[in-house]
This record gives structure tokens, sequence and C-alpha cells, in this order.
């Protein structure tokens, strides 16, 4: 490295300076530093204040070129760089340099997130949410030995005598944010696996779940078993009912048993996909099968219960029987149950 960084230093002087400043967070990394000093060492090596914050804590650190603490309020940052660990922003690093940025600042401040980052990882407080995937899927696969998936919780932060809840989900929002409002003050883990988002979470609080979210909540002690509960109570999800637990399926889960071309030569499925085609209807047959009731399914659909007694009995009609009854509003909610689960 020494005699690499003499016959590139020839090249160019900016360039000689940036080999040094590489050089010099190398040396730092191999020390074994902490945070204090890292913003230490960057503040004597940048002759300004400089400054980390990690978001997790919300604690910052600023130091004076002198190596003491840089006195307070602070003053705005001239070169700011965000830290990152596994693809999700840590905290932020900065120089408060009075007048123009120098040339080598950026690279200064892109090491020293890099050094952040590395002493987060090794001694934490590692507060990410986003996890590497080959660490989940070994957490959750149900070929993984039993060692190996204690080893892998374990490097993912939760402790052995601490529960694993699995939750599977599609949404748009990102991960890191659905895991860090499911579970904010315990360990939370989340990585995307199979085009299913995977949380590993120590308590899972359905109310916390945000708007637009579908997710499915394993019921098993294990988080293999967990993981495949999970998947099959997501298929479960509707619009009207966005999270679903595996334990309060019951008897509902056989339907995700059953083989998909045997569901579709049912008669009564091949009815709801017929009805499908009418989105008015669908939604009123569904309300009415989640309720249970003529009535409230008028109240869900904000309309009057002798609107949605016509509509039921014109449904009815396509569907070859009567809702009203409770063997038909029984067919009704099987066979629409098992035609959503020709989506999945």
């Amino acid at each position: 490295m020494e005699a690499l960084a003499v016959r590139l230093s020839q090249l160019d002087a900016q360039v000689e300076g940036a080999i040094r400043v590489v050089m010099f967070y190398d040396t730092l990394m191999r020390r074994r530093v902490d945070l204090p000093a890292l913003a230490r060492a960057s503040a004597g090596l940048a002759e300004c204040v400089a400054g980390i914050r990690l978001h997790g804590t919300g604690r910052s650190i600023r130091f004076s070129p002198d190596g003491g603490e840089a006195p307070a309020p602070p003053a705005p940052g001239s070169t700011t760089v965000p830290v990152t660990l596994d693809e999700e922003e840590i905290g932020t690093v900065w120089l408060e340099r009075a007048g123009t940025p120098l040339p080598l600042d950026d690279v200064l401040l892109d090491r020293l997130a890099l050094a952040v980052a590395g002493v987060v990882e090794r001694y934490g407080p590692a507060r990410t949410t986003m996890a590497d995937p080959a660490l989940v899927e070994l957490v959750v696969s149900r070929d993984t030995e039993e060692a190996a998936r204690a080893r892998a919780l374990r490097l993912l932060g939760f402790a052995a005598d601490l529960p694993v809840h699995v939750v599977a989900v599609r949404s748009r929002l990102p991960l890191d944010r659905i895991g860090g409002l499911l579970c904010p003050s315990r360990p939370v883990k989340a990585a995307p696996l199979a085009g299913v988002g995977v949380i590993l979470a120590t308590t899972v609080d359905r109310a916390r779940f945000p708007s637009g979210v579908r997710a499915g909540i394993g019921a098993a002690d294990s988080p293999d078993r967990s993981w495949q509960q999970a998947r099959t109570a997501l298929r479960f999800t509707t619009a009207r009912r966005p999270v679903v637990s595996h334990a309060d399926l019951g008897a509902l889960t056989l339907l995700a048993e059953v083989p998909p071309d045997a569901v579709r030569a049912n008669a009564d499925v091949a009815a709801i996909a017929r009805l499908a085609d009418s989105p008015e209807d669908l939604e009123t047959l569904d309300a009415y099968c989640s309720t249970g009731s003529l009535r409230r399914a008028a109240e869900l659909l904000h309309l009057h219960h002798s609107s949605v007694a016509r509509r039921l009995e014109q449904i009815g009609n396509a569907l070859g029987f009567e809702l009203t009854e409770p063997a038909g509003l029984l067919r009704a909610g099987l066979a629409l149950t098992a035609w959503r689960l020709l989506d999945d």
C-alpha cells in the first residue's frame, strides 16, 4: 500500500492527498477506535469542527481541531454525508468549516462515514431495521439446522431468551419504515425474500401497521413454521381486512391447501369469478360475508338496507342459491375466499 501510494502521488497532488486520507482512516479502523475518537481525529485532520450524529440515539458528537469538545450551538455544516449500514441511513457526519469547503472535504467525510458505519456494526448501537436477506433466509428456512438458525438470530441482534415473531408483508412503503412502526423500541429486522417482505420482531402490535400494508402474522414458536404460516395468512388479507393472524384463521387455512385447478373447477368459485366483472356486486357480497348482517353491510357500504337487500337478491340469483339463508352465506363466504386465494 505504501509503495502504491508513492507511485500514485507522483501523478497528482490531489490524488496523493486523497490516498493519505484513506490511509489515515484505515489506520484508525485498525486501532479499533470509538466514535468520539473518530470525530476528534477527523477534526484534527480537517482543521475544523467535525461532527457525528446517529439517528437511533439522537446524540451528536462534535470535536474541535484542538481535540476538545466543540462548543454549542453547532455551526451550519459546510459539507454533510449520510452514514449507511445495510443500505439504511443510520446517521450523518459533517464538517463545520467557515468559508468554502476544501477539495478533500468530500473524501474525508466519505471515509469518516464508512468508519462510523464500521464502528456501529462492530460495537453498536446498530439500530438499523434492514438486514442481510441471507441471514433472514437462514432464520426462516425449513432446511436450516437449529444451530445455524440460532447463530443467524444472534447475528441479527435477537437474544436467545426472546420470542421472535415472523410477519409477511406486501406494501409500497419501505420495509424499514414498517418495521420501525411495528416494533419501535425492541429488536426488529426486515428484508425482502421471494417477492415478499419479511419482518422479524420480538413483539407485534397489529394496531401499529400503517395504512396500505397487507400483513400476515405467523403464530408458531419456530421461525421457519411461523414464516410458512405468515405467508399463508398474507394470502387471506383483503382491503377490508389488511392484517391477518394465522391463529385467527382456524380451519380456513385448509382452503390454502386445495389445488388451484380444483378450486377453479368448483361451480360456486366459477360463479364468483363471473361476478368479479361487477366491482359493485363484489363489494356488496364482501361486505355481507364479512359482517353476516344485511344492516351492518349497509352501514359499511353507506347505503340503505333496502338497496343492499335488492343487490343481494340479484347476486343470489347469479350464484344460484339464497344468500340470506345461513347455508347460502357460508357457501358464498367460502367461495369468495377460495377465489381470492387463486390470485396468490
